[in-house]
């Protein structure tokens, strides 16, 4: 893997512009830019069991879950950073404090490295549409998989699951660098380099040792006699649903124009959906009611820190989508995200490389040109001199030109006037009310440890 010169890299970079201007834009599908989606309304959600859901409330926000009891769910996925970081790319387990104030931590437990991809918002994903999850939809239904679903653990998946959200719930807590911690620093992190499914088992036996949480299990599972009936399936299930239930969003302006009131948007904002279903071609893969196809791009999304494939044990990079299907087609093409609550969800891309919605959308008109010409200060990274020193060695390389070469997206010019209309009308897709959440944070979980 060479390094090139920036006379070599805008070169190449240059040349593959011109290409796609010329004719990429016959690389597309069918237009239905005129259609705008049905409403979005409660009987497109999954239904929870309340007592379900407000189990998995206090499992979301409960470090009992995590390997050292340092870490949530709702460290990286919090009400009040719009169900995610804030962050590019996060720090998990070993990190401390919120948001942009979290560090990388102090001692042996200290974080050693970011994890590799942003932590996506969590709006909608209740909703009974949605097959995939995560930016590679490296866990999604499948009705020939024994479990229902196709996950990382295969035939190990354990059955009994009720959606890809509970599905989902799993992996993060047997996650080295999310959850779990190593083997040598505690049982579950040891239990996981051994066997996903012993880790698995290690968090059960946790659980089935706190006759604080008897209570809410047995509100949750009423078929149950005692706490130690519980396992690994009824916590997901019930992480899984308090997720479906608590961030649901479908009470914004544009929800409300959807339903006939005119007024709800304003002329700016009208204009700005004009273009989102027309000249900006948004709707071909932000479609629907949930703004996604929910299926896999590559728009050449700067790619920097950890990644998940390494280039000849130097630099470090993102083949997204094709880590899971092996498909030479689906290498450096990562999920829709939904566009629910956008103005709210930044940083944006499977690396957070834009912190600002304006900054994104231009991406989206001109990947080429926006790669080439990159600004780090868009990236919200937290420590760092001191973890992943490396965040950018993958710059300027002829990886980069990989992914440039990858881009789907033809160029598409907009005038300002139409960028700022456009970013208007994405602001009319934010439910203010479904921002914090509906239980929100508890004020104390059963097993005693502190609540972020």
């Amino acid at each position: 893997m060479g390094y090139l010169s920036q006379k070599q890299f805008g070169a190449g970079l240059a040349a593959l512009i011109i290409l796609f201007a010329a004719g990429a834009a016959h690389a597309r599908g069918p237009d239905h830019r005129d259609q705008l989606p049905d409403r979005l309304t409660k009987s497109d959600f999954i239904s929870v069991s309340q007592e379900k859901a407000r189990l998995g409330q206090l499992l979301f926000f409960d470090k009992e879950l995590s390997g050292n009891r340092n870490i949530a769910c709702a460290t990286c996925h919090h009400p009040d950073l719009g169900s995610s970081d804030g962050l590019s790319l996060g720090i998990g387990e070993g990190g401390e404090n919120l948001g942009q104030q979290r560090s990388a931590g102090y001692g042996s437990a200290r974080a050693e490295s970011r994890i590799p991809r942003n932590a996506p918002a969590l709006f909608n994903l209740g909703a009974k549409d949605i097959l995939n999850v995560f930016h590679d939809g490296r866990v999604e239904a499948d009705p020939t998989m024994p479990s229902g679903f196709r996950t990382p653990a295969g035939n190990k998946l354990p059955e009994g699951l009720e959606s890809a959200l509970a599905a989902q719930a799993l992996f993060p807590m047997t996650s080295e660098v999310e959850m779990a911690g190593t083997a040598n620093e505690n049982e579950v992190g040891l239990a996981c380099e051994t066997d996903i499914t012993e880790g698995w088992k290690m968090i059960e036996s946790r659980f089935q040792s706190l006759k604080a949480y008897e209570a809410p299990f047995l509100a949750a599972y009423p078929d149950r006699t005692s706490i130690a009936d519980i396992t690994i399936v009824d916590i997901a299930n019930a992480i899984g649903a308090f997720v479906a239930q608590e961030w649901q969003s479908n009470q914004s302006p544009f929800d409300a124009y959807l339903a006939g009131r005119s007024r709800a948007l304003t002329k700016e904002q009208k204009f700005g959906m004009q273009l989102f279903y027309g000249k900006g071609d948004c709707a071909s893969c932000h479609s629907g009611s949930l703004f996604t196809d929910q299926k896999f791009h590559a728009i050449a999304m700067p790619q920097f820190g950890p990644g998940k494939n390494v280039l000849d044990g130097e630099i470090s990079t993102d083949y997204g989508r094709f880590n899971e299907t092996g498909n030479e087609e689906d290498r450096y093409r990562f999920r829709t995200p939904s566009l629910r609550n956008v103005e709210h969800t930044a940083p944006y891309g499977h690396t957070g490389a834009y912190s600002d919605l304006k900054s994104v959308v231009r991406h989206h008109l001109d990947p080429l040109t926006a790669l080439q010409t990159f600004d780090r200060e868009e990236v919200i990274l937290t420590d760092a001199d001191t973890i992943n020193g490396s965040d950018f060695l993958l710059s300027n390389t002829d990886e980069w030109i990989n992914i440039a070469a990858a881009n789907e997206l033809a160029p598409k010019e907009l005038t300002e006037q139409e960028i700022n209309a456009l970013v208007a009308f994405l602001g009319a897709l934010t439910d203010e009310k479904s921002l914090p959440g509906k239980l929100g944070k508890p004020a104390t979980v059963p097993s005693g440890l502190p609540v972020d």
